[in-house]
């Protein structure tokens, strides 16, 4: 069984132009936790996530402790945005490599990478490197353990 079984045919993407600001309203509309970045033959160049968006939220100090546990809230920082300057620049700005799949990867293999690079979703491209969907591990894992209701005993 290949990825196609299990892969969302109706992928949300945005290409590498569009601002950080409408790719927050995409994800917000949408409520996706990944955006693949496309070019203009809507080939993958990039993915931008929900976290990475979220990120530019943070505050900076976050990132040098080993733990928030101990944290309460974060006072009025709970209520900063990032500025206009930040969230008016291109998607490309922030987005990371696109690791992608095509359509005949076998189910196992499409998780084991996922596990092997950490990812929740893999973008799915076709023979031509063209974006033709997208799955997360979750739709990988149901379509699996889906095979077991058929083992025999």
């Amino acid at each position: 069984m290949n990825i196609t079984a299990c892969m969302e045919k109706n992928v949300v993407s945005v290409h590498e132009s569009v601002s950080i600001k409408d790719a927050a309203k995409i994800f917000v509309k949408k409520h996706i936790g990944l955006l693949p970045v496309v070019d203009d033959e809507k080939k993958p160049i990039g993915i931008v996530s929900i976290g990475d968006l979220l990120a530019l939220e943070l505050p900076g100090f976050v990132s040098f402790l080993s733990d928030v546990d101990f944290v309460h809230d974060f006072g009025a920082v709970e209520n900063t945005r990032p500025p206009l300057k930040v969230l008016n620049k291109s998607v490309k700005t922030i987005m990371k490599p696109a690791f992608t799949i095509e359509t005949d990867c076998g189910l196992l293999l499409a998780y084991a990478l996922m596990l092997q690079h950490n990812l929740q979703y893999l973008p799915v491209v076709s023979k031509t490197k063209k974006l033709v969907g997208i799955v997360s591990r979750v739709d990988v894992g149901a379509k699996i353990l889906s095979t077991w209701q058929k083992a025999k005993k």
